[in-house]
């Protein structure tokens, strides 16, 4: 599983829309995102023009985690 190499902040906070995330909060360069979905949680993303492969890993990481379901799929979900 290869994750894209020009997904932006803005970018990724439309896409997670999906998956019940809202922006919340926007302070300076970071972007914090609530849902509501499974529970509450929060995730703060860079709003940057192109994410790192790690940064960007991490995120998704750790919304696969709290939605329940293997990071591979949230990818396949959000990108294909």
């Amino acid at each position: 599983m290869k994750l894209p190499r020009d997904v932006g902040g803005q970018r990724l906070a439309k896409l997670l829309a999906a998956y019940g995330y809202t922006v919340t909060r926007r302070v300076g360069s970071h972007i914090r995102l609530t849902t509501r979905r499974n529970g509450e949680h929060h995730i703060t993303i860079p709003a940057h023009a192109s994410l790192r492969v790690g940064t960007l890993g991490g995120i998704l990481s750790d919304v696969a985690q709290h939605l329940g379901m293997p990071k591979e799929k949230l990818v396949v979900s959000l990108f294909e």
